[in-house]
């Protein structure tokens, strides 16, 4: 089975409140953050998960002990700062923030503790996913950085999804393949608009830095993928939207299960692309029947970028 290590560093707590039918509310309590839902959806695509995370306090209790339940092994460190959480208030159909808290800074102790968790892990996994904490000063960029340069270094393959000083930092580490939103590239100033001309610009100029291959999501447009020097678009499927929060995460999980079993990036950015289409379909984050990514994948198109 092909193995995969999500370094999932920060781990929230999430607690949805919502109303789907009938007078009474319904409460969602579940692990979450970037990296959970990146292993999830590994894990329902077939691969082997191990999930490296730091929790700490009642909040990282309750974490630890829900993230057992997920179909993944999960390894962690136990944190002298507590752990995130966030509630949300879904019953009108919008998605309101009621509070949230990214969760403490990662001190010294901590972070050497889960630096070499992860690399433990990482050196024994087919691909490494490196996934973004809920706040930027959660954790520093320089961890990014050198997992990113020691997994490189002893053979291993590197997936990257993130943004500002952390994309700049695993870029100088060096990573296989970098999944990046046209909002981030945006917002961090690595592209003028959201054309394809300046998507296809700040993917070469990302791989220049140190991504072997780059997709771009781009909401509800066709993403732009540079495969080393391939560039294409890529046309995801049609489906009605419940909540788009996650279909990224979905497209990098996708796209690092196909990686980690040996397949080719053609292959690994359609099953991505399908991934986040079937995300957006559904409440749960990071989750979407295999079959049903499957089917989707083969209606994803990869046409050459003429630009």
């Amino acid at each position: 089975m092909s193995t995969v290590m999500v370094f999932a560093p920060v781990p929230q707590l999430t607690v949805t409140v919502e109303q789907t039918s009938g007078e009474e509310p319904e409460l969602h309590v579940h692990p979450g953050g970037q990296g959970v839902w990146q292993a999830r959806m590994c894990a329902g695509l077939g691969a082997d998960v191990t999930l490296c995370a730091a929790v700490g306090g009642e909040i990282g209790e309750v974490v630890a002990a829900l993230m057992c339940h997920e179909n993944i092994e999960v390894r962690t460190v136990r944190r002298s700062g507590g752990s995130g959480w966030y509630v949300h208030d879904r019953r009108d159909g919008s998605r309101d923030t009621v509070a949230d808290f990214a969760g403490a800074p990662l001190g010294r102790h901590d972070l050497d503790e889960l630096y070499g968790t992860a690399l433990a892990a990482g050196l024994h996994a087919d691909v490494s996913v490196l996934s973004g904490p809920a706040a930027p000063q959660v954790v520093p960029p320089e961890v990014y950085r050198r997992l990113a340069a020691d997994l490189g270094a002893h053979g291993g393959t590197v997936v990257a999804d993130l943004s500002g000083d952390h994309l700049t930092a695993v870029l100088e580490g060096g990573v296989d393949f970098l999944k990046v939103s046209h909002e981030e590239l945006l917002d961090d100033g690595r592209a003028g608009d959201d054309s394809d001309e300046a998507m296809l610009a700040a993917a070469r100029e990302l791989r220049r830095q140190g991504a072997g291959s780059v997709l771009i999501s781009r909401a509800d447009r066709p993403g732009v993928a540079l495969l080393e020097d391939d560039p294409l678009l890529v046309d995801l499927p049609s489906l009605q939207v419940v909540d788009h929060r996650g279909a990224g995460d979905s497209m990098t999980a996708g796209v690092a299960t196909v990686m980690a079993r040996g397949g080719d990036m053609h292959e690994a950015v359609r099953t991505g692309a399908a991934a986040g289409a079937l995300n957006v379909t559904r409440h749960g984050l990071g989750t979407g029947r295999r079959e049903a990514i499957v089917e989707l994948a083969r209606r994803v198109g990869l046409t050459p970028a003429t630009t």
